[in-house]
């Protein structure tokens, strides 16, 4: 399987997880956690696959650290802007930080399996 395969299916395992758990969740907090599970994957997704496809040149670090800048900074936007406005704020904010946490996961998991050497063995 390819890189971008075994990015799209950790995405889509991410995505069908967060999905589970919108369909768990209690009835008034599920509106909020459908917001931070799209807001994730919208923000992680292509910020992953940028990196991903960074790792071993030039300006690696450089856009991994503009990658969790843009991270961060779209969580405390959300978190100040949000929190004292909204009761939907607290499920939206642990969903996306969820789903950036385990879309993080699955990138390191892909980076380890593309640049490992124990197919060399």
């Amino acid at each position: 399987m390819t890189r971008a395969g075994r990015y799209c299916a950790g995405v889509g395992a991410v995505a069908a997880a967060g999905l589970l758990a919108v369909g768990v969740s209690p009835v008034e907090s599920r509106p909020g956690v459908l917001w931070g599970l799209v807001t994730g994957l919208l923000l992680q997704a292509p910020l992953g696959w940028w990196t991903l496809r960074a790792i071993g040149t030039d300006r690696f670090l450089t856009v991994w650290g503009l990658g969790m800048l843009v991270r961060f900074a779209v969580v405390a936007i959300a978190a100040f802007a949000l929190m004292p406005r909204s009761r939907l704020a607290a499920p939206m904010l642990v969903t996306m930080v969820g789903i950036l946490v385990a879309l993080l996961l699955v990138e390191g998991v892909v980076a380890m399996r593309e640049h490992s050497r124990e197919d060399e063995r």
